[in-house]
């Protein structure tokens, strides 16, 4: 059964137009070299503002463990990483699984 990881970075207040074209110039080219596990990428409009949101989808837990190995291991994406932390003010990170009824990503 599949797994989903819905990964919310509190940003600081003013950082998000950094965070955005760090993610542009070097955070998703990175990610591209690894296997399309990412459902999508939202930020807040009303409410949440200051937040970035991910999903990703996996097979199962040792999917996801050899997934996110493979993109800790990649010394071009932790160099993103370095860059980003300091504008990350909080993480949550939650795995959910499909409900078994309705649609799924």
């Amino acid at each position: 059964m599949a797994i989903y990881e819905l990964r919310t970075y509190d940003i600081i207040v003013g950082k998000m137009g950094e965070v955005a074209q760090l993610y542009k110039n070097e955070g998703w080219p990175a990610l591209q070299k690894h296997p399309q596990k990412l459902v999508g990428y939202f930020t807040g409009d009303i409410g949440a503002l200051n937040q970035l949101v991910h999903l990703w989808k996996f097979d199962d837990d040792a999917d996801r463990r050899a997934f996110w190995a493979g993109v800790f291991a990649d010394a071009e994406f932790m160099a993103f990483a370095g860059k980003l932390r300091p504008l990350i003010a909080a993480q949550q990170n939650k795995l959910m699984m499909s409900a078994p009824w309705g649609p799924t990503p």
